[in-house]
């Protein structure tokens, strides 16, 4: 009889490919290692090489204080043998799991450096960590290509990029949850016997993303559905419900595994079992007196329509990513896929779209923006390499030149994301598509800078004014001014370096000397002065510094000398 080349090599033949020795798989995996997967690697090394130049360029955001705290609290309830036990009372981070902020904490301990900016590094490394993973997750489904594609398309999403240093809730949990999808998509397609090392990391991921939020309980939701799209339809009841039992009993530890990581760092979660969905139904019943804007009109958080967060979704997502990810979806119904594939593709269609449907049928609150969703933008990513590699493909049928012009075209359209990304730096979180005429077109009528990212940059504005003024004070002690914020006291204090200019220190806010806030939800009009300077990108204003001495007429602070560390006294004229 002749042996087919399959049949010679093991492929298709997963009986004969378990038994193919570890290193002669592994030297297979090496050969197949093409043009894509090595622009993939570079593209990840970049992206770590970038971090490490720009971290400091991004502000500590307005939960990163309550956060770092959380985690030293965390901390001191474990050393104190669960005595110390004020983090079930501080403030409501008690819903929260502190897997990142228990890592944050202990490595500032033994790493000599700022620990916001410690913590910028550690969330970019594993927003990095979530585009290797869409990648890897695009290119177990279509291939290589599909995976260069997918991580090219999360790396150019501003929602994602700019999110990746200082979002330290929101990535810390888009990341596992992408890493988590990865592995669920290997373990289904080997049940009911699925590998033993999937199960583990899929357990493992989870655990980490329950870690940081209840919200990765959706992850057995996608196990449940990737079991029942994988159950065998062609053959008879018995038959499906032994599949269906033996997958669910070898796919148990992972659910023990993620419980015991959870409960490790979220001390709440460990109190009672039910405890992390009692947490997932508290975050649907959010009514706090936050406010958001969605084209044009505000909204208390509670009231948002309902299609607020697919809206966001809609004018944040580059549209180039959004037309490879429909192609993909297009592709379910009516490309001819083979059946692995379609399930794949199924699979990583239900994690956006169970979630989706969810916020939208139960209409929970919702605010700044798509910033809760952003672990949906991971498997839009993988969607639309897959949904591009298979336009290249079919087109290839038809000749070179013709997908040679595709490639050439969705190069063209990722480029000018990145150019647009790089103009906007460090706000890359600020863009926004064609839909609503990008971030000119989203100014005032969307939600922009909600964490005041650009204080540090409205702050050296102000400083270099002071600075400038200085000649005219050589005789007589600098003069101290309040600066009233529209925004935190930790970013200001991390950042700002000139001793004249203390954080609001009025008993009114209006009686500081100057003031710099946003434009986000119209705060910059919350006191007049006048504008000396402009934090703006695209000739669009992101933040003011005004001058409100003409206005405020108050005694004279002055400080002896304007050494750093040196403290003021008042003194009346």
């Amino acid at each position: 009889m002749i042996k087919t080349k399959a049949q010679l090599t093991g492929e298709h033949l997963p009986g004969i490919a378990e038994k193919a020795l570890p290193w002669s798989r592994a030297i297979r995996s090496i050969a197949r290692f093409g043009a894509c997967d090595i622009a993939t690697v570079a593209l990840i090394a970049a992206l770590v090489v970038i971090v490490l130049c720009t971290f400091k360029d991004y502000a500590i955001s307005n939960d990163e204080g309550v956060q770092h705290h959380y985690g030293e609290l965390i901390i001191a309830y474990y050393r104190s043998g669960f005595r110390v036990r004020d983090l079930f009372t501080f403030e409501n981070l008690y819903l929260y799991g502190g897997l990142f902020d228990v890592v944050a904490v202990a490595l500032s301990h033994v790493i000599p450096m700022d620990p916001y900016q410690l913590r910028h590094i550690l969330c970019a490394m594993l927003g990095i960590g979530g585009i290797a993973a869409s990648a890897a997750t695009a290119r177990l489904i279509a291939g290589p290509r599909a995976g260069l594609i997918a991580a090219v398309a999360l790396t150019l999403c501003g929602a994602w990029y700019g999110a990746m240093f200082n979002h330290t809730k929101d990535i810390p949990f888009a990341a596992p949850m992408t890493g988590a999808t990865l592995f669920l998509v290997r373990l289904v397609r080997r049940l009911p016997s699925p590998r033993a090392t999937d199960v583990a990391a899929f357990g493992l991921l989870a655990g980490a993303a329950l870690g940081v939020r209840s919200l990765g309980l959706l992850l057995f939701v996608d196990l449940g559905l990737a079991m029942l799209i994988y159950l065998p339809w062609d053959e008879r009841g018995g038959a499906r419900m032994r599949f269906a039992a033996s997958s669910a009993l070898k796919t148990f530890p992972a659910a023990v595994l993620a419980y015991l990581i959870m409960i490790t760092v979220w001390p709440w979660a460990a109190l009672s079992p039910l405890n992390p969905i009692r947490g997932l139904f508290a975050f649907s019943e959010f009514h706090y007196a936050i406010r958001t804007v969605f084209a044009g009109r505000v909204y208390q958080m509670a009231d948002v329509p309902r299609i607020y967060v697919p809206g966001y979704l809609l004018i944040r997502v580059p549209l180039i990513t959004q037309a490879g990810a429909a192609l993909a979806m297009i592709s379910l119904v009516w490309q001819p896929l083979e059946q692995q594939r379609r399930r794949d593709l199924a699979l990583v269609s239900l994690t956006i779209i169970v979630p989706l449907a969810s916020q939208v049928l139960f209409h929970g609150p919702a605010f700044t923006g798509m910033r809760h969703f952003l672990f949906l933008l991971p498997p839009l990513a993988v969607l639309a390499g897959v949904g591009f590699s298979e336009l290249v493909d079919t087109l290839e049928m038809n000749g070179r030149r013709l997908a040679a012009g595709a490639i050439a075209l969705v190069g063209a359209c990722f480029l000018w994301e990145g150019a647009t990304l790089v103009r906007l730096h460090p706000y890359e979180n600020l863009s926004y598509n064609a839909l609503v005429g990008g971030f000119p077109g989203a100014f005032r009528r969307y939600d922009l800078d909600y964490w005041f990212n650009s204080m540090p940059e409205a702050i050296r504005m102000l400083e270099t004014f002071v600075r400038n003024e200085a000649p005219a004070e050589t005789l007589k002690a600098p003069m101290i001014y309040s600066v009233a914020v529209c925004g935190e006291r930790l970013p200001f204090d991390q950042t700002v370096t000139l001793p004249q200019l203390h954080f609001d220190f009025r008993s009114e806010w209006d009686e500081s000397e100057f003031f710099i806030a946003p434009t986000q939800m119209n705060c910059d009009r919350d006191l007049d002065g006048d504008i000396v300077a402009t934090v703006e990108r695209f000739g669009v204003p992101i933040a003011y510094v005004k001058d409100r001495r003409a206005i405020v007429k108050r005694p004279v602070v002055t400080v002896a000398s304007p050494l750093p560390g040196q403290h003021a006294t008042r003194e009346e004229n």
